[in-house]
């Protein structure tokens, strides 16, 4: 027992844990993307998904998932808004 206790405390158990945590938190941005543009009744094209799933920076999602708010279209998400 006391082995597998600390395990979960070593610094590789933790590191582990937290990039499990960070793909969690970019695969429910990758969602929540779709999921607005969805809601709004904006379809959502093949290629648009997948750019969108496959994305791993969240701060890019993060940003993708602002503009899906105002989009009228799904393409939008990836327009350069300074033109």
């Amino acid at each position: 027992m006391t082995a597998m206790q600390y395990f979960w405390r070593h610094p590789l158990a933790q590191e582990v844990r937290e990039e499990g945590r960070e793909e969690g938190r970019v695969a429910e941005r990758a969602d929540m993307t779709l999921r607005i543009l969805e809601w709004r009744g904006i379809s959502v094209p093949d290629a648009v998904r997948e750019r969108v799933e496959s994305c791993t920076d969240l701060d890019q999602l993060t940003i993708w998932s602002q503009r899906a708010v105002h989009a009228t279209a799904a393409d939008d998400l990836f327009a350069d808004p300074n033109g």
